[in-house]
């Protein structure tokens, strides 16, 4: 009899559940909109108890949809977006809204750190950049501007940690998603009282949980969990991982000889390794889901979510269209772009709508515009624009190691034939793309594997369970075309540097 595993993944604005067989074929999958609130410019939020009422709708959907007795799912593991705020009493009681990873509100406590050079005195141990959604600034405004929530607070936890929490009933935090936070140190996998200290918090170590491993047994489901998602009470539930692990586990990454990107509402980029990197041009290296090895991450919200903006915003009336014709808004995008030549425009997307990876005060706009150009014009701006931000991360990268000979893409561009073949043509290597349309669930499975028994290790489980379902080779003949554009993309890059100060809404 088959037996089964459950991926959860709680990412920026969705919950997923997948589940999967031992071999990692996705049998059913569901989803839920997260419903989230910005009290004042810069906050965003979400209601915990409504986050884990979706979650575990999604779960029961699941269930549903793929036919699946309860009892037949071995194992559960949850991902989820890194960072922010999520504050529980010693009950594991929300004491107030989460806060989400986009959030801005400690700015200031970013800017004044690194007025005083405090990212670089602690960089290596934290080995990561500091930025305003990070529990270490958020824990800081939160003491002088919500004092009230800090008092009732027993513990901060990440999405994984919360959703697993209510799930077992037991308070832990998984290590690949604290090793993220600038809350620890880096290196020795540990709590480290210097780094609190260095960021003016060190009354915040009673606030951080014990640490548990992606593939340990954390608990299993309750007798409320199992009636609020339709999961056996007893099943066992995994640590989990941070969604970059569970990525790249989903993507196979399980040496130094891979490295992956996810082009999703964040633009990352991966390797990993037996020895960490500690410099300034690569953003964050955190422990990896595999011991033994550390992963170094390039990233930053220029992503994806670029498209999934100016669809939203003006094409309403295509996507209406298309849904009634059965087909997909984003299907009408791929055709517009396709029909374009590449050598026919010379338009500069800039994908800072959430952020930018040059400047805090970095913003989106399209240079080069002429009255002739098309929809599709434009489209294939945003596709390549968006494509360059991935360049300029991986040529950061690739100061600390060679090109491999593939990289493996995930996220909402990966299933897009007509972006693959841009990535291929702008990175100038070939491009596989892992199987599977829920890789961070099934990264988050692979772990659940691994607690439930049914692989030896997360290396031999990535065996089992990843495959590669397509690669795109890149046109060489478009090589120096898209070096062309990408240095267009680069010098228009440091010609705004000097204004985006004056253009940003303080």
């Amino acid at each position: 009899m088959t037996k089964y595993l459950l991926g959860i993944d709680n990412g920026s604005t969705v919950a997923k559940a997948a589940i999967f067989s031992s071999s990692g074929d996705e049998v059913a999958v569901a989803a839920r909109k997260i419903p989230l609130s910005s009290p004042q410019p810069g906050c965003s939020e979400v209601d915990m108890e409504i986050l884990w009422r979706l979650t575990a709708e999604a779960i029961r959907e699941a269930i549903q949809r793929g036919g699946v007795a309860s009892g037949d799912i071995l194992g559960v593991a949850c991902t989820g977006h890194g960072n922010g705020l999520y504050l529980v009493d010693a009950d594991g009681r929300p004491v107030r809204p989460a806060i989400r990873g986009a959030d801005t509100r400690a700015r200031a406590y970013i800017d004044r750190w690194l007025a005083d050079g405090v990212d670089v005195a602690i960089r290596p141990r934290t080995m990561q950049a500091i930025w305003p959604a990070q529990p270490n600034a958020l824990l800081a405004w939160m003491r002088d501007c919500e004092p009230e929530s800090l008092e009732r607070a027993a513990a901060n936890l990440t999405v994984t940690d919360f959703i697993r929490l209510k799930l077992t009933g037991e308070i832990g935090a998984e290590l690949t998603n604290q090793s993220g936070t600038s809350l620890m140190n880096v290196g020795t996998g540990q709590y480290d009282a210097e780094v609190l200290e260095a960021f003016g918090i060190p009354e915040m170590q009673r606030l951080l949980p014990p640490l548990r491993r992606s593939e340990e047994v954390c608990g299993t489901v309750t007798r409320a969990a199992a009636e609020a998602t339709g999961l056996a009470a007893g099943t066992p539930v995994a640590g989990g991982l941070f969604d970059i692990d569970a990525c790249g586990l989903a993507s196979g990454l399980v040496d130094e000889s891979q490295l992956c990107m996810i082009a999703g509402t964040w633009g990352n980029n991966q390797y990993i390794a037996k020895q960490p990197v500690v410099h300034r041009d690569v953003f964050m290296t955190t422990r990896y889901a595999i011991d033994g090895y550390f992963l170094m991450l390039e990233g930053s919200a220029t992503s994806a979510s670029n498209l999934e903006w100016f669809v939203t915003e003006f094409f309403d009336a295509e996507r209406a269209q298309a849904e009634a014709a059965g087909d997909s808004v984003y299907e009408v995008c791929n055709r517009l772009v396709a029909a374009t030549d590449p050598a026919a425009t010379g338009i500069v997307f800039l994908p800072f709508l959430y952020g930018s990876n040059v400047s805090l005060d970095g913003k989106a706009c399209f240079f080069g515009l002429d009255g002739w150009q098309t929809r599709g014009h434009i489209l294939r701006a945003i596709y390549e624009g968006i494509v360059f931000s991935h360049r300029w991360h991986l040529d950061r990268l690739l100061q600390f190691r060679s090109l491999p000979a593939q990289i493996r893409l995930s996220g909402g561009a990966a299933r897009s034939q007509v972006w693959l073949q841009i990535f291929a043509d702008i990175l100038q290597v070939p491009v596989e793309v892992p199987s599977g349309t829920e890789l961070g669930a099934l990264g988050a499975a692979i772990a659940a594997s691994v607690a439930a028994g049914c692989h030896e290790s997360l290396p031999s489980a990535c065996e089992a369970m990843v495959r590669i379902e397509q690669a795109c080779q890149p046109n060489p003949q478009r090589a120096a075309l898209y070096d062309d554009k990408y240095g267009r993309y680069q010098r228009l890059l440091q010609v705004l540097a000097p204004v985006w100060s004056e253009l940003a809404w303080k």
